[in-house]
């Protein structure tokens, strides 16, 4: 590995991996912008192709709905598989090294889907390099989410995980609200090569400024069986998978919803539900290290269950539009604030481990949500599947007051 990616600072044994607030400029903020803007980055790789990619398969090179979907859905099946592997490599080779390949992995995925669109005569040929390219972008997507994530947590200091973890999260909505959009003009304007170019130039004006921040020293501690990990983290996750199926059923069928029912603005449903779900993590991630990690997931679960029963029985647009307001604002810290109690009792040097297989859980979630709420849609109809995330969440909301009292619980002599 050249010496320019390198982690390693020499540092002294037993010294965690992370930098001394004394030794970067400004506030927590101004200390993670440099590694959040890499995440902002890698999701706007993301959400350039989201809503070209299904019209391309399907109207450009023929294909059914089924594999306009395969398309979108095989960068979540490689996101998913390569999180814990990804995780354990940021431990142990330092998370510039994972973002820095991260980001040549998206670029990557963007030359082929720049490749692929000279071959839309040879529909199975250019199928082929977009899921290739597809499977590279969710390889990407997890050096580069994990790696950011680790990198400014090291930056900020581990107090600020909370912070560190929000802020990413609101680069990566942020990123995806503007990418779809600019992917779309992109086509209409350009064509859709240009969609793979912009891809490939942001990826690799990401990685030139990744080279010229400083990397964090990797400690040399043991480092835990990923097996004890997993399971450390695993009640916390399946909270996060559970709650995370409000968002799935939301972004993925709200727009058939509304056409099912003759209502316009369906997007402005989307919008809102950003808008709010970044709002609130801008302005109440701070209750996360006041209160404790459970008691925000708590409250913010019960909003999330009230905006999916009211989007189950809204019988306007009007009611649908203040349920996607509660459900962006419920789902909003449930990811950070459960984040923080799965780590909690992470070594530092094991956490880039921790949060890889974290995240795994709300990949397949996502991953799973839309077939499922499919099946459900198409034999119960729109309110059922809403109704039934509901449930979801509801017992999403029951593990984590039981996590909760089990945290408090002192452990019997």
């Amino acid at each position: 590995m050249p010496e320019t990616i390198s982690d390693t600072a020499a540092p002294l044994p037993g010294a965690p991996a992370v930098l001394r607030s004394s030794e970067l400029p400004g506030g927590v903020i101004a200390r993670i912008l440099p590694t959040v803007s890499l995440t902002f980055v890698c999701y706007l790789t993301i959400g350039i192709p989201l809503a070209i990619l299904p019209m391309h398969v399907h109207l450009q090179l023929g294909y059914g709905t089924v594999l306009a979907g395969l398309v979108i859905s095989t960068q979540y099946v490689a996101t998913v598989l390569s999180r814990p592997r990804v995780g354990r490599m940021v431990d142990v080779l330092g998370p510039k090294r994972i973002a820095v390949l991260g980001l040549i992995a998206c670029a990557a995925s963007g030359a082929l889907t720049f490749a692929a669109a000279f071959f839309n005569s040879f529909a199975l040929v250019s199928f082929v390099i977009l899921l290739l390219g597809r499977l590279l972008l969710g390889i990407g997507e997890s050096m580069v989410g994990t790696g950011a994530t680790m990198w400014s947590l090291g930056r900020a200091g581990s107090a600020h995980i909370a912070k560190v973890i929000s802020w990413n999260g609101v680069a990566t909505f942020t990123a995806l609200a503007l990418g779809a959009p600019l992917g779309v003009l992109l086509q209409q304007h350009l064509g859709f090569a240009s969609a793979g170019l912009v891809i490939v130039a942001v990826s690799l004006a990401a990685m030139a400024l990744a080279l010229r921040l400083r990397g964090i020293p990797v400690s040399p501690s043991r480092h835990l069986p990923f097996a004890h990990i997993f399971w450390s983290v695993a009640p916390h996750g399946t909270v996060l998978a559970l709650g995370g199926i409000g968002f799935g059923v939301l972004a993925t069928f709200i727009t058939l919803y509304f056409a099912s029912v003759g209502w316009g603005g369906a997007a402005l449903t989307l919008t809102i539900y950003g808008a709010c779900f970044v709002v609130t993590r801008l302005l109440f991630v701070g209750l996360i290290t006041r209160l404790g990690g459970f008691p925000v997931a708590i409250v913010s679960l019960f909003i999330e269950i009230f905006g999916l029963l009211l989007l189950g029985f809204a019988r306007v647009p009007s009611a649908a539009f203040v349920a996607a307001a509660l459900i962006g604002a419920g789902f909003s810290l449930v990811f950070p604030s459960l984040a923080v109690e799965a780590v909690r009792h992470i070594p530092i040097e094991n956490r880039g481990t921790a949060l890889g297989a974290y995240n795994a859980f709300i990949d397949l979630s996502l991953f799973l949500t839309g077939p499922v709420a499919g099946a459900i849609i198409s034999h119960a109809g729109y309110s059922a599947a809403f109704l039934t995330s509901a449930a979801g969440v509801f017992l999403a909301f029951c593990l984590t007051i039981t996590l909760a009292s089990r945290h408090h619980t002192p452990p019997a002599d």
